[in-house]
């Protein structure tokens, strides 16, 4: 579900929660924004595998690196057996990567994903498991995935791509609506 942040008052307070907030500002500067969230719900028993991709980057816009960063914030716990992120360390050194629509018929989209790399676990993929209520912070460029849900509950995640004034480059026409939190460069 996309702008979860502004749909649902619980998700509006957790991109302002204190402790996140206090990362992303360490990590891009005093004035943070919201560009998009995406509420992410595996459900137990259902093929939903997302492929390898990078948040940074698609046909509308590319995130500043410098400037922006992803947070994954578990609102259930995510484990490896309910589809936990599996990142592949160092990858966003390689810079953004050409990307397309995966070939699927998913109820819930296409994905868009980098080419060439198959949907799958990587040999050299790192598993984050996450309690709910913890978070991870990724370089907009990391390349990560996650498998379906194998367990008996739902596996919830809250995707939050966080910009500093300057971080997007749009292609076209697109002017995307930011959701200031700090600063008043808006």
């Amino acid at each position: 579900m996309l702008e979860a942040h502004l749909r649902f008052e619980w998700a509006a307070h957790a991109v302002r929660a204190p402790g996140l907030l206090a990362a992303v500002q360490e990590t891009i500067g005093e004035a943070v924004a919201v560009e998009n969230t995406f509420l992410m719900i595996k459900w137990p028993g259902r093929e939903f595998r997302v492929p390898w991709h990078q948040d940074g980057t698609n046909r509308r816009m590319q995130l500043d690196p410098a400037r922006s960063v992803a947070a994954w914030l578990a609102i259930t716990d995510a484990t490896t057996a309910n589809g936990c992120l599996q990142v592949n360390p160092g990858s966003h050194a390689s810079g953004y990567l050409g990307n397309d629509r995966e070939a699927s018929s998913a109820r819930r989209g296409r994905a868009l994903r980098v080419q060439g790399m198959p949907n799958g676990p990587h040999d050299h993929g790192l598993w984050l498991p996450l309690d709910a209520g913890q978070a991870c912070l990724m370089d907009v460029r990391l390349l990560h995935r996650s498998d379906s849900n194998t367990t008996a509950g739902a596996r919830i995640g809250l995707n939050i791509r966080y910009v500093a004034p300057g971080a997007i480059r749009s292609s076209g026409v697109h002017s995307p609506s930011l959701y200031p939190l700090t600063g008043s460069s808006w």
